[in-house]
């Protein structure tokens, strides 16, 4: 973008953009989206929540294993002649069928060896055996709707779950194949958490089937984790629910923001746009003062941007007219001595017309080298850097080689009160500046004055600072000006000179270009005349006002 030629960023249009197409609009909600995903997504990783249920379960479990293995060592053993103890198969198939009864838990016994004794899924009939399979849990429906369902297992596509192992059973089963089993035929109960291939929990505990500390086989119960399965799927549609609802109240409010952020920002943008391509002044910047806001600032700002650029123009306007009226009449004045020189035989008329053509053409000289200067004025105040500007110094220098060159001349004398800063401390009257410029101003005012006051008139400068203003004034002991004309001196090319002064001495730019400078300091110059006891006018002062550093 920056290294893009002036020309062609300047011609750039702007497309049009909707409510969803503007990137601002697009950037607000998707923050605002992002905020409330964020903190949605953590509860919906529920894991603490399950963890705390398959713990109540495992405990619940564990405590029916441990009753159920009480249960079978107590009427489910035999003695055998040898005098070992037996667990009997068709008791304990019997016992699992009183235990278990409308039950969805499963028990398996595992023998010393860990052969599988009984298994309550495997019943015995006429027959032989009868298999019992555990039907799935039915599908969520109900309420929820498809996409609901959809948006459920998408998100849990992108929620973490601990890495479970996976159930799964042989033809043949043995209690190698199940850790938890082991353990209980080792004397020590034991549970284990699985995944079953449909991704669903299945919980299992193993208790060892004891009779006066002889382990007489292993009871292994697994029950499936649906239930768990479904609180926490419960909880996780709840809060789903209540992320649409508050992902649609965001949706909403960050359209209204957005639309009364872009929206009025686009209309600025307009309006700027069409000024800038407009022919005339029709055009106005949309007001939204009244919102108080930041926004509201900005179109005041470009209100007065746009004023400022309409004043710009208009003083561009009349300079270059005043130009042409300035440089126009010495023009007509020199081609009309040429003119006339060349009809004029005589000597002394054509050495006199060639004096006015001289005389016209310095004239001619010395108001374009003050327009010049005038029209780079506001380019060089842009452009330049402030920096700090003892008026002290400066108007010490000024003063004595004014009165110098006056004292030479037979002019007026100077006099110059200042306060004084103590050695090696601040200038007290510092500001930050151009010091070139400001001096500039202070010989324009010096030059004034010298050019008014008598010979024998003393020219006084003077300077002091207050509340954060350092103020300068001149003081002369001439004519004065007069009173209907004292804002009129600081326009451009306005003279009023003294009687005796050659024509064409003074461009009339001199005042302008030292109003023009101080105001770019953000001070002031204003003129009035100073009088005696009986009111008499004693003089001009010409005061500078300048903010202090």
């Amino acid at each position: 973008m920056d290294g893009q030629p002036a020309e062609r960023r300047r011609g750039r249009r702007r497309r049009p953009r909707g409510a969803w197409r503007s990137p601002l609009t697009r950037r607000i909600l998707a923050l605002n989206v992002l905020v409330l995903a964020v903190p949605v997504l953590g509860l919906l990783h529920l894991e603490q929540y399950r963890d705390s249920l398959i713990e109540a379960e495992l405990e619940a479990l564990g405590t029916q294993a441990r009753a159920f293995a009480t249960t079978l060592a107590g009427s489910a053993v035999v003695v055998t002649q040898s005098g070992e103890e037996k667990l009997l198969a068709e008791g304990t198939r019997h016992a699992m069928r009183v235990l278990l009864a409308g039950s969805d838990i499963r028990a398996r016994l595992f023998g010393p060896g860990g052969d599988l004794v009984a298994d309550s899924f495997v019943l015995m009939g006429p027959g032989g055996q009868v298999t019992v399979e555990e039907l799935p849990p039915p599908e969520p429906g109900g309420w929820m709707p498809e996409i609901l369902e959809r948006a459920y297992n998408w998100v849990l596509d992108y929620v973490p779950s601990d890495e479970l192992p996976v159930y799964q059973e042989a033809r043949q089963q043995r209690a190698a194949q199940y850790p938890e089993a082991e353990r209980a035929l080792a004397g020590d109960a034991h549970s284990r958490v699985y995944r079953d291939p449909d991704g669903g929990l299945v919980l299992s505990v193993a208790v060892p089937v004891q009779r006066y500390r002889q382990v007489l086989g292993a009871l292994m119960l697994t029950k499936d984790g649906s239930e768990i399965e479904a609180a926490v799927r419960d909880r996780r549609l709840d809060i789903l629910v209540v992320f649409a609802v508050a992902l649609g109240v965001t949706v909403l409010l960050s359209v209204y923001l957005a639309g009364a952020i872009a929206r009025p920002l686009h209309r600025l943008a307009e309006a700027a746009d069409r000024v800038r391509r407009a022919q005339g002044r029709q055009v106005e910047i949309p007001d939204m003062s009244k919102r108080r806001d930041e926004i509201g600032d900005l179109s005041v700002a470009l209100d007065d941007m746009t004023q400022a650029l309409w004043d710009r123009l208009d003083a561009i306007e009349r300079f270059a007219a005043d130009v042409a009226h300035e440089i126009k009449n010495p023009l007509t004045s020199v081609r009309s001595a040429v003119e006339t020189v060349a009809r004029v035989d005589d000597p002394e008329q054509q050495k006199k017309l060639m004096g006015i053509i001289l005389d016209d053409v310095q004239r001619l000289d010395r108001l374009i080298s003050d327009i010049s200067d005038a029209s780079r004025l506001d380019a060089e105040l842009s452009r330049a850097q402030s920096e700090p500007v003892g008026l002290s110094r400066l108007l010490d220098a000024l003063v004595e080689v004014e009165g110098a060159t006056s004292k030479e001349r037979g002019g007026p004398t100077y006099a110059i009160e200042l306060p004084r800063a103590a050695d090696g401390s601040t200038d007290p009257l510092t500001i930050q500046g151009l010091e070139g410029r400001l001096g500039q101003v202070f010989r324009n005012l010096l030059s004034n004055a010298a050019t008014f006051s008598p010979t024998d008139g003393t020219i006084r400068v003077g300077a002091r600072r207050a509340d954060g203003w350092v103020q300068v004034v001149v003081d002369d002991h001439g004519p004065g000006v007069p009173e209907n004309k004292l804002k009129a001196i600081f326009d451009r090319f306005y003279t009023e000179r003294p009687k005796d002064e050659k024509f064409g001495t003074h461009s009339g730019l001199g005042l302008s270009i030292s109003k023009q400078i101080v105001e770019a300091h953000g001070g002031s110059l204003v003129a009035e005349n100073r009088r005696d006891a009986e009111g008499h006018i004693a003089g001009a002062r010409f005061t500078v006002w300048l903010p202090a550093e």
